[in-house]
């Protein structure tokens, strides 16, 4: 092998652009990128939503929608071959071969009808075609090399029985399988709690230390980029704004974008703690177990403990913060408190005795109690127009308000978190993920309630648009004296956010307090191997020593 075939880059992208058509328009999705991966080497592809990162990295496995995306210009040479000019099976023989993928959500990548067993294996005999026995021995191994416990009976399962972090494992198993040269991780870790986030990171990284493996991880999150990556590329509207190594980029940033980037963790204090404040909502002793039901006559044998015996209060202007790992009972908690579901113990609203009313008693009180979700292109329906969202709340619990009424208070509401009224006759698909989620915010707050249950709110959003949303929150719980219940496993927003913080594991409470003394001094192991997951190990350690 000559010197110039040693240090030639695996993959060189050279001048890549890519356009979509829209009607009869072009629009013009990555404009010019040039960039390369040496073999063994991690490349971070970073920005915002929209920059264009996803979509080069699409382009180098030829996986967008043809024809609607074309390349107008560039060549991307995997081993010195142009993979957009190769035919068909050229690129069959690269494909989950040469160079594999890892998605963002594994649940919409992953085949919810087939089991891991079938899916894994099918990669090994379509690339390698070996049979039945070899591709499940080999589908063993990978499972194990991944973390996942008891591999063995893991292989009938299917999807929807795993959590996030085994059905991403499950993800790098498949896209590991054929032992690529290059893997591209496109946000293979956003969805995830951080120890797992922080456990698949680790993964990855020893995967590739070992197989000597090349990887372009495509992320918004500079604290992973950070961890992971020898170098960054940082793109801004479909444009490459900066390159660097990490630790230099991250010292002397150059372009003002990626210094907007770098500052764009959530800032800021809560409200003060004000122990004197009215309590809006309490729950005492709350307990939410769900039965498990065996043989034959599906008698009740024992009982998964979601929610086992909580103690909750949260105040008028102040905000309790509901942090753990997935699976801890968080969301449990919060739809127990809000009565969307059934449980044990004492839940008080206003004063008054809740736990004891029907689901259609409790009817009157929802406008006093709302709750924004996750996700909100899940939770905004498609059909309905924008300023439709808003108001369908006000048609429901305050039906006697005329017309124009109600149109004025959408408008305030839509002015309220920072949107233009204007855009109350446009589609939920029409707007970006914070804007989508500001329409979620304007829909709770429309029916100025009193308390709001937050679930995990800014986790689907890019770092700067999260820090907008948590300021946003802020400034609304200022205004209108609103009592937040925040769920999340961001630490740094619950730090940015919460007066209060509970730590639950197992559905039990493993540590509460202040914000201040938890994130400075917590006592248990599992709190500080959150912390350490969130933050910089050194901050953590430190903060214990004060």
């Amino acid at each position: 092998m000559s010197h110039t075939e040693q240090t030639r880059p695996l993959l060189e992208v050279q001048d890549l652009s890519v356009a979509f058509q829209n009607g009869e328009k072009s629009v013009l999705a990555v404009d010019g990128i040039s960039f390369s991966i040496n073999p063994g080497e991690t490349v971070a592809l970073v920005g915002e939503s929209g920059s264009g990162k996803s979509v080069s990295a699409l382009s180098v496995l030829r996986l967008l929608p043809y024809p609607a995306a074309s390349h107008p210009g560039g060549v991307i040479l995997y081993n010195g071959k142009d993979l957009l000019t190769g035919s068909d099976r050229e690129l069959r023989a690269v494909r989950g071969n040469r160079i594999s993928m890892i998605f963002q959500e594994p649940m919409s990548s992953l085949n919810p009808l087939h089991t891991i067993e079938q899916q894994i294996s099918e990669v090994l005999r379509i690339h390698r075609g070996i049979g039945a026995q070899q591709a499940k021995a080999r589908t063993l191994e990978l499972l194990h090399q991944v973390g996942i416990r008891d591999p063995e009976k893991r292989l009938a399962s299917y999807p929807h029985q795993l959590s996030g972090g085994q059905r991403q494992r499950v993800m790098i198993a498949m896209a590991l399988a054929n032992e690529p040269d290059l893997l591209i991780a496109d946000e293979p870790t956003t969805a995830l709690d951080v120890t797992v986030q922080a456990q698949i990171l680790e993964l990855l990284k020893k995967l590739q230390v070992e197989r000597h493996m090349a990887m372009l991880f495509i992320t918004h999150d500079l604290g992973i980029v950070r961890r992971i990556a020898d170098r960054v590329c940082v793109m801004y509207k479909g444009k490459l704004v900066e390159e660097g190594k990490t630790a230099e980029l991250f010292a002397n940033p150059q372009h003002s974008y990626t210094r907007h980037l770098l500052a764009a963790e959530p800032k800021g204090t809560p409200p003060a703690a004000n122990s004197n404040a009215p309590v809006v909502l309490t729950g005492k002793d709350i307990k939410v177990w769900f039965p498990v039901r065996t043989g034959f006559l599906r008698r009740v044998t024992d009982h998964v403990k979601a929610v086992d015996g909580i103690d909750i209060a949260v105040r008028a202007g102040q905000t309790v913060g509901v942090v753990g790992e997935s699976g801890s009972g968080k969301t449990t908690l919060g739809l127990a408190l809000c009565r969307m579901i059934s449980s044990k113990g004492e839940i008080t609203f206003d004063g008054e005795r809740i736990d004891q009313r029907s689901f259609k008693d409790m009817r009157p009180l929802r406008k006093h109690m709302q709750i924004v979700f996750q996700d909100p292109y899940g939770s905004l329906s498609p059909r309905m127009p924008v300023g439709d969202i808003v108001a369908e709340g006000l048609t429901i619990h305050e039906p006697g308000i005329s017309a124009d009424a109600r149109e004025e208070r959408v408008i305030a509401a839509l002015r309220e978190v920072e949107l233009d009224p204007e855009t109350r006759f446009r589609y939920p698909h029409e707007f970006s993920g914070g804007q989508r989620q500001r329409v979620a915010i304007a829909r709770a707050m429309v029916l100025n309630p009193r308390f709001v249950m937050l679930d995990e709110p800014t986790s689907a959003l890019d770092m700067s648009v999260q820090a907008q949303v948590v300021d946003l929150l802020r400034d609304l719980q200022r205004k209108h004296n609103l009592a937040y219940l925040f769920i999340s496993h961001d630490l740094k927003v619950v730090r940015a956010l919460a007066n209060e913080v509970i730590v639950m594991r197992g559905g039990k409470v493993v540590e509460s307090g202040p914000t201040q003394e938890i994130f400075s001094q917590p006592r248990t192991d599992y709190t500080k191997a959150l912390m350490a997951a969130a933050f910089d190990v050194r901050t953590v350690s430190s903060g214990n020593k004060a």
